[in-house]
This record gives C-alpha cells, sequence and structure tokens, in this order.
C-alpha cells in the first residue's frame, strides 16, 4: 500500500472490519478513510437477520443485491430483493432492519460516515 492507493478483495478484507470497507472507522492514513461515505460488503448466510431495528438513523443509504435473497424491513413496507442488481435506497429518519432469505451477498453504501453508529453482537 502507498500513501494514497490501496488494493484489495472485499470478501478478504471484509471479514477484517465487520464488512465495512471504507469509512471514517478507517486510520486516517488509511486511504480507506472517509468521513463522506461508508462501503460494505455483506456476505449473510440463510436465516441471518438484524437483531434490533435501527432507529433514529441520520443517514442515507443504498443496498444493492449481488447474490441471494434478501429482505429490507422498512417501516411499513417491505423489500424483496432477489435479482443481481435489485436495489433500495431510504434517507435519513428511515427506521430498517433486514433478513437473509437466502445466502446473501449485498454492497451497502451510506453516507455521510458518523461515528457512533455499531451493531451490537
Amino acid at each position: 500500500m502507498t500513501d494514497s492507493v490501496y488494493v484489495g478483495n472485499a470478501g478478504q478484507d471484509a471479514a477484517l472490519d465487520r464488512g465495512w470497507l471504507l469509512g471514517h472507522f478507517k486510520d486516517v492514513s488509511d486511504p480507506r478513510h472517509s468521513e463522506d461515505v461508508e462501503i460494505k460488503w455483506g456476505v449473510h448466510p440463510r436465516g441471518d437477520e438484524r437483531g434490533q431495528w435501527v432507529t433514529g438513523e441520520e443517514r442515507t443509504a443504498l443496498l444493492v443485491l449481488i447474490s441471494g435473497r434478501f429482505r429490507v424491513e422498512l417501516p411499513g413496507r417491505s423489500v424483496l430483493l432477489a435479482e443481481q442488481g435489485d436495489y433500495v435506497v431510504w434517507g435519513r429518519s428511515v427506521d430498517h432492519s433486514w433478513f437473509a432469505e437466502e445466502e446473501s451477498v449485498v454492497l451497502t453504501v451510506r453516507w455521510p460516515s458518523l461515528p457512533g453508529y455499531k451493531a451490537t453482537d
């Protein structure tokens, strides 16, 4: 790695930081450090689900299905991502949760990258 270039593999790198590839939580000397955006390579086994709904969201999010079947739960609405490339976008103040109906890979982009958001195990 040089000061401004990083080359990696999403599957391998994601395993090191709960799926997150880019965001404020990376060291400031790392080219993957960003306070503007966060990117996650999420690999979810069938039946994996978010334990609690995210509430009080202050970011906008884009979730793109790479493979599998993945359901995103939003207030009053359930969105099924079933075809490669299906995606959903939600804005600030939209609570959400999710469930992997099949083994799934999803790419999540959130902005801005804000400290203080972390799922508990």
